[in-house]
């Protein structure tokens, strides 16, 4: 263990310096990592929330309020998970899965569901959408990764249809407690560990990206005041596992 510990404190170093990056640059470098663990993020979800990821993309569907044979996008759809949900949910809704990361799509067309999506390369800060086409826009960790987050949701109002609905699922800080310690404590060591074991070397720095920039992105109220700056209405949120996750959901104007 003693010998580990000058690599990780390096990869420590290096990482919380790749979450401060601004610009194209950032945009690179979380492009090429959620390609590089395509393969094993669904396992990692699942082992790093105890199964509860499922139960929070179920609430974001349940949120969209999609009418039935509605359109939705799903942006950061990553292997498609919200997108299934919503099919599941919806049968004869129309989907289509967003993402600037070509990798996960590719995993995720290969899934049992993959075929009943539609899939798109897509910058969520410029989304090649028309204006006014969609019932309901989700994302899934999303928005903790652009580098203009209003810009981001100027253009899901863009393409959303008047009186439809933005779901955002992401990471928060943890919030002060008595077990916020702990709550540290999994972040910044027993995540990372998990990354190297389940996804292998290329997974390393990934995960320790994600828990550095889950504790340096917005708090929910933050969020939340974010959106209601970009015009989006009647915004609320719930939290989750203790803090650490929120579903912030609001709606276009109806003209």
């Amino acid at each position: 263990m003693l010998y580990c510990l000058p690599d990780f404190t390096r990869l420590y170093t290096r990482v919380r310096y790749m979450t401060h990056l601004q610009g194209q640059e950032r945009a690179t470098y979380v492009q090429n990592m959620f390609d590089r663990i395509a393969g094993r993020y669904n396992l990692m979800n699942r082992l790093m929330t105890g199964g509860q990821d499922m139960r929070w993309r179920r609430f974001v569907v349940s949120k969209a309020q999609l009418p039935s044979a509605g359109r939705l996008l799903d942006l950061a759809t990553g292997t498609g998970d919200i997108g299934f949900e919503v099919l599941r949910a919806v049968p004869d809704a129309t989907v289509i899965g967003a993402d600037f990361s070509l990798g996960m799509m590719i995993v995720g067309k290969q899934l049992p569901m993959g075929k009943r999506m539609a899939w798109a390369g897509a910058d969520a800060m410029q989304l090649p959408f028309p204006d006014n086409t969609f019932d309901a826009v989700t994302s899934g960790y999303l928005v903790r990764n652009v580098i203009d987050i209003p810009r981001t949701l100027h253009e899901q109002l863009r393409v959303l249809k008047p009186g439809g609905r933005i779901v955002i699922l992401d990471s928060s800080p943890p919030p002060r407690s008595l077990i916020r310690p702990f709550i540290e404590i999994h972040l910044r060591y027993v995540i990372p560990a998990l990354g190297r074991l389940v996804a292998g070397p290329n997974g390393a720095d990934a995960y320790q990206y994600l828990p550095n920039s889950t504790q340096a992105f917005k708090t929910p109220a933050e969020l939340a005041t974010l959106m209601r700056e970009a015009g989006v209405q009647h915004v609320q949120y719930k939290t989750f596992m203790f803090g650490t996750m929120a579903v912030h959901w609001g709606e276009k104007a109806a003209q």
